[in-house]
C-alpha cells in the first residue's frame, strides 16, 4: 500500500501535520553549524582554519578517526621547544650575568627540547600530520644533539683540546667552534625550508621560523668570529642571536596560548592569521581545473 502525504508528515498545501507552514520553518544556528561540520569516515569535523591553528598543519585526508581518538599533541611539542629556547636566548644575551652558551640548562635541552618534542612528533605521525611530525622531530633531535655536545661526559670539545695547553689549546678550541658552526648552518638551511612551507600554515608560525632562521645563522657567525679570535664581534653576534631567539619565543608563547584556549573550547579565540585557506593547495587547484568543488 502506498504511503499518504500525512503519513510522510506533510500535506499537499505545504502544511505540516501540526498545522504550521513548512515555508516558515528555518534551521537553527546549531543545525547550520552541524551541516558545516558534518564528518564522514575520511574527514575531521573541524573547520580548516581552526584545524590549522590547532595542529600547525593543513588538514590532510587520512584513514580512520585517530584525530578524534587521541589528544592534540601539538601544544606539548611546541611548549617543549619554547621552554628549551627561552632560557638559551637569555643566556646568549647575558641577562643577569648568565652565559655559557646554555650549558646550565642541559637537562632542559634533553627533557623539554628533546623528549617532549620527540613524543609530540611521534603522535603527529600517528594522526597523519606530516609537516608537524617532521618539524618537531627534527628540532627534538637538534636539542638532544646540542645537549649531548654540551654534556661534559661526552667531552666533545675535549677531542680538540685534550692534552694541549696555551696556543695549541686555543687553536683546538677554535677548530671546535668553527666545526660546530656548520651544524647550525645546516639546521638553518632546514629551517628556511620550513619557513617556505609555513606559508601554508599561519602568519605567527611563519614569523617564528623567520626569526629562528636568523638566530641560527647569527650564532653560526658568532662561533666563526670567535674561532678567528674576534672576541668582541663574536660576542655581539651571540647577543644578537639571543635577541632573535627571545623574539621568536614571544610569538611562540602567543601561539601556544592560542592552542590551549582552543583546546578548552573557550568562548573566544585569538587570531593567528591563517594562510592555509589563502594559499591554495595543489588539490584545490586540480579540482578547480576539473570543475569540481
Amino acid at each position: 500500500m502506498s504511503q499518504t502525504n500525512s503519513e510522510l508528515g506533510t500535506v499537499p498545501n505545504g502544511q505540516s501535520t501540526n498545522g504550521t507552514s513548512n515555508d516558515n520553518i528555518k534551521p537553527t544556528h546549531q543545525q547550520i553549524d552541524n551541516l558545516h561540520r558534518y564528518a564522514t569516515h575520511n574527514s575531521v569535523a573541524i573547520p580548516m582554519d581552526v584545524y590549522e591553528k590547532m595542529y600547525l598543519n593543513p588538514e590532510t585526508r587520512v584513514k580512520g578517526q585517530l584525530r578524534n581518538t587521541f589528544a592534540n599533541p601539538t601544544p606539548l611539542a611546541l611548549m617543549g621547544f619554547l621552554v628549551a629556547s627561552a632560557p638559551l636566548g637569555c643566556a646568549l644575551m647575558g641577562w643577569r650575568g648568565s652565559g655559557g652558551g646554555g650549558a646550565a640548562t642541559i637537562g632542559v635541552f634533553y627533557f623539554f627540547g628533546g623528549m617532549l618534542q620527540i613524543i609530540g612528533s611521534v603522535m603527529e605521525w600517528i594522526i597523519g600530520n606530516t609537516f608537524s611530525f617532521v618539524v618537531f622531530g627534527s628540532y627534538g633531535a637538534f636539542w638532544l644533539a646540542l645537549g649531548a655536545t654540551l654534556q661534559p661526559s661526552y667531552n666533545a670539545e675535549g677531542a680538540y683540546t685534550s692534552g694541549l695547553t696555551g696556543a695549541e689549546a686555543a687553536a683546538g678550541q677554535a677548530e671546535f667552534l668553527s666545526s660546530f658552526a656548520f651544524y647550525l648552518v645546516v639546521v638553518g638551511i632546514i629551517t628556511f625550508m620550513y619557513f617556505l612551507c609555513a606559508f601554508r600554515t599561519n602568519v605567527v608560525f611563519l614569523i617564528i621560523f623567520f626569526l629562528l632562521d636568523i638566530a641560527l645563522f647569527l650564532l653560526a657567525g658568532a662561533y666563526w668570529e670567535l674561532a678567528e679570535g674576534n672576541t668582541a664581534r663574536g660576542a655581539k653576534l651571540e647577543e644578537a642571536a639571543g635577541a632573535f631567539v627571545f623574539a621568536f619565543c614571544i610569538f611562540g608563547f602567543y601561539l601556544l596560548f592560542v592552542q590551549l584556549i582552543a583546546s578548552l573550547d573557550f568562548p573566544f579565540s585569538l587570531p593567528v592569521w591563517d594562510l592555509s585557506t589563502r594559499v591554495p593547495s595543489a588539490t584545490d587547484k586540480r579540482h578547480a581545473a576539473e570543475g569540481r568543488p
